[in-house]
């Protein structure tokens, strides 16, 4: 079973190495990556075309993008993986045997997509957890309470993105809760949780970059939850404040 890794990259010269090294680190052969850039300006094309010529498995493609979704779409129309999964240029895979037992929870529950735990980590000392994304089992009556898997740990069955289609560019911040809620209310659907940290995120993302930002993204899931029927301020609240307890130690 092939997996394919896409991430997205726009002037990530900080943080595009650790990205890279954390695929190559791991035990698991048989791996795709896509690197979708956004014609960065800084190094980040020349440090991603040192890896070019080391490894054939990584694929470059540097095009001018509308933003973030847009990359990703991009890199599901490339991949050639069974399965589809993504490390933004901030994260990094959290170990090495992080692909070795997604796939095998692929093969021996024959499910759709496999999700788990994340660490958001200091941006300078990545040893040191801010905070901790501990996901559940999914049930249905979750989503009406607010809850998602962390994004970046869901790694899905390339089938589904045929089936539900890939991010809506409509949304700027939350097209991947959007998504999430797409997918994750269809019945026939099977997800199974994977009790241990799939990624390491450093803080300082998009959704949280500033107040303006926040108050964007809280405008997005609540269109999110009316697109897809799943709820309303209540379930927003709940969404919000469940994140509290991603502060306190494991």
């Amino acid at each position: 079973m092939k997996i394919t890794l896409i991430t997205a990259t726009y002037n990530s010269e900080t943080s595009i190495k650790t990205c890279i090294e954390s695929v190559l680190s791991q035990d698991y052969p048989e791996v795709e990556h896509l690197i979708i850039d956004g014609v960065s300006t800084d190094s980040t094309l020349n440090i991603v075309k040192d890896f070019l010529k080391k490894h054939d498995h990584i694929t470059l493609i540097s095009e001018p993008d509308q933003g973030i979704y847009d990359a990703l779409n991009k890199g599901i129309s490339k991949a050639t993986g069974e399965v589809i999964g993504f490390v933004h240029s901030d994260d990094f895979l959290a170990s090495e045997n992080v692909l070795s037992e997604i796939a095998s929870q692929f093969e021996k529950k024959k499910c759709d997509g496999v999700y788990g735990d994340l660490e958001y980590v200091d941006k300078q000392n990545t040893n040191k957890i801010m905070r901790y994304w501990k996901s559940c089992p999914f049930t249905l009556k979750l989503l009406k309470k607010g809850w998602m898997p962390a994004h970046p740990t869901l790694f899905l069955k390339q089938e589904i993105y045929k089936k539900h289609g890939i991010f809506d560019q409509n949304f700027k911040i939350a097209a991947d809760y959007d998504f999430i809620l797409r997918i994750f209310k269809d019945q026939q659907l099977n997800f199974i949780y994977l009790p241990m940290v799939i990624t390491k995120m450093r803080t300082g993302g998009a959704s949280n970059r500033s107040l303006k930002n926040v108050i964007t993204k809280s405008k997005e899931d609540y269109k999110a939850l009316n697109k897809n029927q799943i709820g309303g301020w209540s379930t927003l609240f709940i969404k919000n404040v469940s994140k509290l307890s991603q502060f306190y130690k494991k």
